[in-house]
């Protein structure tokens, strides 16, 4: 159990760091119109790449901000307290998931494949924005568990950045078309992250004694 636990920490690290790094290296040192999605939006008639593609670079960098340090945050050791390293990187992966959130929400409204798609990444962003500011309530009134238990949701659907380049090739090959699988992966690449989070916490919180279980269980007076 604890080797598998290792494996998915180092699995979800190397994840995270390699699609970050191919975010930085595509966008940042290659044309932006180079890359797969940019230029599927280029073929579009009458798009306009300018603002959309400034609005997507503060969505890129501050995407990739969140997504290498929310492991750093949610696999810290226990025995280690969580003092202000823990607190400043708090505060930065807060302050990128709200201008990325935001800024994504723009974005929606021009993802190419039209409703479909836009929806999904529309309601993405907004649970994304829901769940990192409940996190982040959590912690400032005290609430240590549930502050925990919103930003491991929270950093499920920052995952999505990692999950969405993951299921587009295969989904493209599925459909025939780029449109079509990008109307799947808009939501495929947040929903299972989600649900699957969702299983873990609640597999996590301690189960209440049945009452009929703890009145057999006492001694008779």
């Amino acid at each position: 159990m604890m080797l598998m636990k290792k494996w998915n920490r180092a699995l979800v690290f190397f994840l995270a760091f390699a699609i970050a790094g191919y975010a930085a290296v595509q966008y940042g040192l290659f044309k932006a119109s180079d890359a797969g999605l940019v230029a599927a939006k280029l073929q579009e008639p009458d798009f306009q790449l300018k603002p959309w593609v400034y609005v997507l670079y503060v969505h890129i960098v501050t995407a990739i901000l969140a997504l290498v340090i929310g492991p750093f945050q949610i696999f810290q050791k226990k025995s280690k307290p969580r003092g202000t390293l823990h607190k400043q990187l708090g505060y930065v992966y807060v302050l990128s998931i709200a201008v990325s959130g935001i800024v994504g929400i723009y974005l929606s409204f021009y993802a190419t494949g039209g409703i479909i798609s836009g929806l999904g990444f529309f309601t993405l962003d907004i649970l994304w924005l829901a769940t990192t500011w409940m996190g982040l309530r959590k912690i400032m009134a005290g609430d240590i568990k549930s502050h925990k238990e919103w930003m491991l949701r929270s950093y499920a659907l920052t995952f999505a950045g990692v999950t969405l380049r993951i299921w587009l090739a295969p989904l493209v090959m599925l459909f025939g078309e780029f449109e079509a699988g990008y109307h799947a992966v808009a939501w495929l690449c947040w929903v299972p992250n989600l649900i699957i989070m969702e299983a873990i916490i609640r597999r996590k919180i301690p189960k209440a004694p049945h009452p009929l279980h703890d009145s057999q269980s006492k001694p008779n007076l």
